[in-house]
């Protein structure tokens, strides 16, 4: 395909006179061709504007038309081949194999949200029937069921090219709910997004869809994001990224006349509790598998375990040693940007200035190497600091003295993504307790696995409670996600003619 670095405004390319900027090769640290602009005003505008203008149309269209549009937006990211997977290996430095393995998702959840509208279930209609003869009043026939909200804003991140990108998640509910897209491309990979921005305007033209339904726009500075989420025609956006990033969204979206909602996903610890005797009889099969979630993807998921909980004896002491020589001999790939290599070299030297912190290993310059540090619960317990997000491939130990300890952490821990508890039956009393505690801290609890690798599906839920996100009753992960982009309506009294339980 033709790469155009532009603006994609329906199905228009625009170049305007924003600054320009270039993605950075993460192994080579070498700028790459060609030249980004940033979005202008007017660009922004024009992009929201035609969106809003596209939502008459296309909250119009059936399940079905939106079902094929989804799919061959599907079909267009698989036609795109090795230049695509080339092009997000040279911005990112993530290997082929696991870009192979994204894009395989990407497409799958495309697919899978065709799937869902095909069903006919998507948008929950609930039927109470007429009682004319109720007394003392009769009741009406009422109708419930989901619309769409209108003009979505998606924001890449930077840790999925694909999967939380451009046509990730977000972008695949909010179009199967019948809400038009415009998408704020990751300055990290400005190409990547420009291919898949390219295949989904392709994909809207040759299905039909109105102009203005997808819109790509560019930029490296805050005010693209900050101009499009305070846009008075957009009506709700979705993050994933920074706690600093998200909340900043956050709270312009919430000050805005018309507040919207942002469904920010903003990092998380996701702690593991290893109970003593899974400890014990888990051996060097439990290190091994842990190191393995600890420093995959060189730590750069956001369900990455950055803290793990155990009590504090010889068998536990023994299990963080061996830890902390697998992951020194975990291969590290380059970060994916300098951004974040800078964030989690200082991210770890602040955690090793805490109260009661201990080194167990970490390289002495503090460059990018994983890392694996000690505290007691009591410290943890004395200081919230240790609860933040250290992004890669870095973990925390905490030894407890006793199970009273496990249950403070949990109940003083901030909101997470996930939680895991490691147990044999003989550790369930503790486990029924902690998973008590735990079930109103995160959305997500593994018992005896590990949180990286979030399965599309329809029972996922990836959020979780503030800090986690902005909003816990929702997911970014999985066929429910569509509903951050819906809002119920009640139809009372209407004649069946108009159709409304047949739903689109």
């Amino acid at each position: 395909m033709d790469l155009t670095a532009s603006q994609i405004i329906g199905y228009r390319n625009t170049q305007g006179n924003g600054a320009s900027f270039q993605a950075f090769n993460p192994v080579t640290g070498t700028t790459l061709p060609p030249d980004f602009r940033e979005a202008t005003v007017e660009e922004i505008n024009e992009a929201v504007s035609l969106a809003d203008h596209a939502f008459a149309a296309y909250r119009k269209t059936t399940a079905s038309q939106r079902s094929f549009f989804l799919e061959a937006i599907s079909s267009n990211i698989e036609a795109l081949g090795d230049e695509l997977l080339q092009t997000i290996h040279q911005e990112t430095a993530l290997p082929l194999v696991r870009l192979a393995g994204e894009r395989a998702r990407t497409t799958a959840q495309l697919r899978l949200f065709a799937q869902l509208l095909r069903d006919g279930k998507w948008n929950r209609i609930i039927v109470d029937e007429a009682l004319p003869d109720r007394k003392p009043l009769p009741r009406p026939e009422m109708i419930q069921m989901q619309v769409p909200l209108g003009v979505v804003v998606i924001f890449g991140a930077s840790n999925f090219p694909l999967a939380f990108s451009v046509a990730g998640g977000d972008t695949a509910s909010a179009l199967a709910a019948g809400c038009p897209v415009v998408c704020k491309a990751h300055p990290a990979h400005p190409a990547t997004c420009q291919l898949i921005g390219m295949a989904i305007a392709k994909a809207a033209r040759d299905t039909g869809m109105p102009d203005g339904v997808f819109s790509l726009l560019h930029g490296f500075s805050h005010q693209v994001g900050g101009i499009l989420v305070t846009h008075p025609l957009v009506k709700a956006a979705a993050f994933t990224g920074s706690f600093k990033g998200g909340k900043a969204l956050y709270d312009l979206a919430v000050r805005r006349k018309e507040p919207i909602p942002v469904y920010a996903e903003m990092g998380s610890v996701n702690p593991v509790f290893f109970l003593p005797e899974a400890l014990k009889q888990g051996g060097n099969t439990l290190v091994s598998q842990f190191a393995q979630s600890v420093t995959q993807g060189s730590g750069q998921f956001c369900t990455n375990p950055g803290l793990f909980v155990l009590m504090n004896n010889e068998e536990s002491r023994s299990f963080i040693q061996k830890t902390a020589a697998a992951i020194l001999e975990s291969t590290i790939h380059p970060l994916l940007t300098k951004g974040i290599t800078e964030a989690y070299i200082s991210g770890l030297q602040k955690q090793i200035k805490l109260p009661g912190a201990e080194v167990i290993s970490a390289n002495a310059e503090m460059t990018l190497q994983p890392a694996l540090l000690s505290v007691s619960a009591k410290d943890l317990l004395r200081t919230p600091e240790y609860f933040e997000e250290v992004f890669g491939p870095s973990t925390l130990a905490v030894l407890a003295d006793r199970d009273e300890e496990l249950f403070q952490i949990a109940e003083q821990m901030p909101g997470q993504l996930t939680a895991t508890i490691h147990a044999t039956e003989k550790d369930y009393p503790v486990a029924k307790e902690l998973l008590d505690l735990l079930t109103q801290k995160v959305g997500r609890l593994v018992m005896n696995g590990f949180p990286t690798g979030v399965e599309v599906s329809q029972a996922m839920v990836h959020g979780g409670p503030f800090p986690a996100t902005t909003d816990s009753r929702t997911t970014s992960v999985g066929t429910t996600s569509i509903y951050r982009f819906t809002r119920p309506v009640c139809y009372q009294n209407f004649p069946d003619s108009f159709g409304l339980k047949k739903g689109s």
